[in-house]
């Protein structure tokens, strides 16, 4: 029996835990990473939530292993991971990801429309026109 998408990303849910706007705020305050697991077209299309840091869930495995050439010193170990895409499914599968890697706090904010709603601060798209 082949596994889906679907249960991927419910096996994920499971084990990495979702957290508010303002409880992703509070933990960024003190020293977490929100991390923005979208592709760089969306950040250019719809902006990006401010202090956020940003590495593709292509990317994910070689920017979160000390190990490669690509590692991404933001990610530590020991630091809170708070992670976020478009709608949340990524999140959960690059929060669990990070967890199986090692990482010892992982939350998903879900997506970007959340933390807009939540009141997070964005920084707006270039205007490619001007």
């Amino acid at each position: 029996m082949s596994i889906t998408a679907a249960d991927l990303v419910q096996a994920a849910h499971a084990v990495v835990p979702k957290i508010s706007t303002a409880d992703a705020q509070a933990k960024v305050a003190a020293g977490a990473l929100l991390l923005d697991v979208r592709d760089a077209p969306e950040l250019a299309a719809n902006g990006r939530a401010e202090g956020s840091h940003h590495i593709p869930r292509g990317m994910l495995e070689f920017r979160a292993d000390p190990a490669t050439p690509f590692h991404d010193p933001e990610l530590q170990f020991d630091r809170p991971v708070i992670l976020h895409c478009a709608s949340g499914g990524r999140a959960a599968l690059a929060g669990k990801l990070l967890k199986d890697m090692g990482y010892a706090e992982v939350h998903n904010l879900g997506g970007f429309k959340d933390w807009v709603e939540g009141g997070g601060a964005v920084i707006e798209p270039v205007d490619p026109g001007m």
